[in-house]
């Protein structure tokens, strides 16, 4: 097995195992990449929220009734919530920036459609489209995101996302209700004003958003797409008609729900055999995922139910006019500004992040609660307070449960795993807004019919048709009636918002069970570039011609740091005979060219002009693609063809020679150039311990050249001992390194014949190694530097999944060891001069 080295240690601690490709991003690169993607996510936002205030006059406008006013809403959620999967899947496979402007694209093309609707059967069509556009933004600003931000920086900029969703948030209802309320402009403008963002967004992104593109050959689930389109629609439209078309319990509800599992049950099967599903069945096996898709699910009915009822209950129950009802909300909105920004900054300090959790969906639960107990009466400074504890609530949740998720997935998963929390977001809007649209209906025309007992009779004939059916205009209605209407409505309303606490009280329930796990500190692009430089470690140690180290079995239980050093030690010899090992490779796999070339050809000679029979020659181009190859014959005679003039490399080796390569120039004649190899001479000696002369084992030894060229790597045997053959003559260097020890070099000339002997001393040095623990056990991904006496680093290194770290070949004397992760701790010690010193850190946050 190879000797862990202090380079290999070291390397692996300031790189962190990614290439420089894999850098995390400045903060200036991510808000210029972010820039167009906040845009394109506040034009998604903006065309949910700015038809909010709207769409009574809307309704009413186009002869619609309170099943279209639901439908208006629940297509647009069903259609994202249909698509947010597939959107996440294909950023897996495909360039997320495509990706990005072509959901833009859908967005504009569907928002213009919508504002030439002439019925409400094409404007709930038209929503279907935006609603795959926005489906696409929504779910892909989370996947930019998490590609390019580790999880515990993910908070601070899931801020600039959640002051951007509150902005379109509460300007949306804002400028739909101007809008709306301008008699030159109408609501037909509420469609059109978000195009010019839009297109601003598709440019910007152009400019700043530049992601890998994955190419790979893939094969879309398409059949996973549709089944599952198709058991969500069948159920949305089940619940938005059970109780008015139908009843609850009839023939059309048991064929509604039984297709809609059946469907279901198809999806399961077609996903558990599709090569690349729409949601990998696998990802649910981890327990954090899917109790965050769960409690999404149910605080999406909280989240959609507010932003959706709230503005009949200001302009039907309250009598508000549209941008009023958009002033109005603002509480709700600001909650969830404030919420949102300040969990992120906090999580980003701290890397806790399920308190956040808790405390939303009790605030949550709390604010529905409270806004069950409304009237159309009702205070409206107590409805602020009650709107706000929902806005903060939703703030402290919404984000960080995709947090959650992300956070537990590779970056191949990521799009993926991303939009399965979004799905079951929208997935719980959808369901809740359709349902509970329809329990409102049902509950306002039961209030209606008890309101219109207590009145004048006269007034029974004018409110025929103004409970469910209809949306009414309450400025043509008697005061009596009205009065009636209101009361009806604020307290249908009401009943909807204390039904969804009870969903957000399950949600509660669920976070309590999700396990908190310390938050990543690279982004899923730099992970995929460390996975990526580990992957092609052992290819690269393969193609040595030293001996290669034994690679340690899978289960062996061994600290993550000693794994990590002895796959970068694994991947040693270099220079001159690594040069031999790929003309050996290429003389080997690749082809031979065409005959009716350009000759080149001369003899290969050793020392004193002696021929060198047998001596391989290839011929490769500057790019390294084989040419030609040969073998030398008894007088050391060769020839290989050129295809064509130009320039060209001429490699030889042969056995008991130095490899020589050189470049030649190759015109319309045929060349002529002799090859002189060098010989080799030997080089053996043993390593042992200073003082006491004890053979040192398993040493690894280096010998390079004036150049720094590797020439030979091996480790010593039982005896201390170690050989290396067939070396060139001259001044090499010896370096030499052992567990335990501290690593030593010395120069010797090898001789021109013979084989050279030396010996080598090291001193014993000092080895500090630890565990780094939280309050759930060993900390991963843990930063652990070590100081000296003088305030010098001396290195730095991160902890594996079993917390372990180590620094190798220290001297004696005083050091400070620093570890974060949660909030840092530095603690003094003293090394010894010799010897493995243990030293193990407990992190935590005050209080635990």
């Amino acid at each position: 097995m190879a000797t862990t080295t202090p380079a290999g240690v070291r390397a692996h601690a300031k790189h962190g195992g990614a290439p420089s490709d894999g850098a995390p991003m400045t903060h200036r690169q991510i808000m210029e990449a972010l820039s167009g993607l906040l845009l394109g996510m506040f034009v998604a936002i903006l065309s949910s929220t700015i038809v909010t205030n709207a769409l009574p006059e809307i309704i009413g406008d186009l002869g619609g009734g309170q099943s279209a006013y639901t439908w208006v809403v629940t297509a647009s959620l069903l259609a994202m919530t249909a698509t947010t999967p597939l959107w996440g899947k294909l950023s897996d496979l495909y360039s997320k920036k495509a990706l990005v402007q072509i959901a833009l694209v859908i967005y504009v093309l569907g928002s213009a459609a919508a504002g030439l609707s002439q019925n409400p059967g094409m404007l709930i069509a038209c929503r279907v489209v935006q609603g795959v556009g926005v489906g696409g933004l929504s779910a892909l600003a989370q996947i930019v995101m998490a590609a390019m931000i580790s999880p515990r920086e993910r908070g601070r900029y899931s801020g600039y996302l959640g002051a951007t969703f509150a902005v379109a948030t509460v300007g949306g209802p804002l400028l739909g209700g101007v809008i709306t309320d301008t008699s030159w402009l109408g609501w037909r403008w509420c469609f059109y004003v978000g195009v010019p963002f839009a297109v601003i967004a598709l440019i910007v992104l152009q400019k700043t958003l530049h992601l890998p593109t994955v190419k790979r050959d893939v094969k879309v689930d398409w059949g996973g797409a549709f089944f599952i389109s198709a058991a969500v629609s069948l159920l949305l439209v089940w619940v938005t008609f059970a109780g008015d078309k139908y009843d609850w319990v009839s023939g059309q509800t048991y064929a509604m729900v039984g297709g809609a599992i059946v469907l279901g049950l198809l999806f399961v099967l077609v996903e558990s055999k599709a090569s690349e599903p729409i949601i990998p069945l696998r990802l649910f096996r981890n327990r954090t995922i899917t109790l965050s898709s769960l409690a999404s699910l149910f605080v999406g009915v909280a989240m959609f139910t507010g932003t959706v009822f709230f503005s009949q209950y200001f302009q039907l129950a309250r009598d508000k006019s549209p941008t009023m009802s958009g002033v109005m909300t603002i509480p709700m909105i600001g909650g969830l500004f404030i919420a949102s920004t300040v969990s992120g900054q906090v999580i980003t300090k701290t890397g806790r992040w399920k308190y956040w959790l808790v405390s939303g969906t009790v605030l949550i639960t709390a604010g529905l609660g409270l806004l069950g107990t409304i009237r159309y009466d009702t205070t409206y400074w107590h409805v602020a307070i009650f709107m706000a504890l929902l806005g903060l609530g939703v703030g402290m949740t919404m984000q960080n449960l995709v947090l959650s998720t992300q956070n537990q997935v590779a970056p191949s998963d990521l799009g993926s795993a991303s939009s399965t929390v979004t799905f079951f977001r929208s997935l719980g809007g959808a369901i809740g807004v359709s349902a509970l649209g329809a329990i409102m209906s049902t509950r306002i025309t039961d209030y209606v019919k008890d309101g219109l007992a207590g009145i004048d009779p006269k007034y029974a004939a004018a409110a025929s048709g103004s409970g469910s059916g209809t949306i009414p205009n309450m400025d043509a209605l008697p005061a009596p009636l009205r009065t009636v209407l209101e009361s009806a409505y604020g307290h249908g309303i009401a009943d909807v918002f204390m039904i969804g606490s009870v969903l957000a009280l399950l949600a509660f329930l669920i976070v309590l069970f999700i396990k908190e796990v310390p938050l990543r500190t690279s982004g899923a692009l730099a992970q995929a570039a460390e996975a990526k430089a580990e992957a092609t470690a052992p290819t690269a140690s393969a193609t040595a011609e030293a001996p290669a180290a034994e690679a340690p079995a899978a289960d062996e239980s061994i600290p993550s740091w000693a794994a990590v050093a002895e796959t970068s030690l694994a991947a040693g010899p270099e220079g001159t005979q690594r040069l031999a090992a790929v003309a050996t490779a290429t003389r080997e796999s690749a082809p031979l060219p065409a005959s009716g070339g350009i000759p080149v050809r001369g003899h290969v000679r050793g020392a004193e002009s002696a021929p060198v029979p047998q001596a391989a020659v290839t011929l490769i181009s500057l790019a390294g693609r084989q040419l030609g190859r040969s073998v030398a014959q008894a007088d050391g005679f060769y020839t290989v063809d050129a295809p064509g003039t130009g320039s060209y490399v001429l490699i030889a080796s042969a056995d008991g020679f130095q490899p020589q390569a050189s470049t030649i120039i190759v015109n319309d004649e045929p060349v002529a150039y002799d090859i002189v190899l060098s010989g080799t001479s030997g080089l053996s000696g043993f390593v042992r311990a200073a003082g006491t002369g004890t053979p040192v084992k398993d040493a690894m030894v280096i010998v390079t050249d004036v150049r720094g060229d590797v020439l030979a790597t091996g480790t010593t045997g039982e005896q201390g001992q170690f050989t290396f053959a067939e070396l060139v003559p001259g001044p090499v260097t010896i370096a030499v390194n052992a567990a335990g020890h501290r690593p030593q070099a010395l120069t010797a000339e090898v001789g021109g014949a013979g084989v050279t002997r030396v010996e080598v001393e090291l001193s014993a040095g000092a080895q500090l190694q630890g565990v780094v623990r939280a309050p759930g056990g060993p900390l991963g991904d843990a930063r652990v530097t070590l100081v000296d006496a003088a305030g010098n680093v001396i290195g730095t290194s991160r902890t594996g999944t079993d917390g372990a770290y180590a620094f190798t070949d220290l001297d004696g004397g005083e050091y400070t060891v620093i570890a974060t992760g949660y909030p840092p701790v530095a603690t003094a010690l003293t090394v010894t001069g010799s010897g493995v010193d243990d030293h193990d850190i407990t992190l935590a946050h005050p209080g635990e």
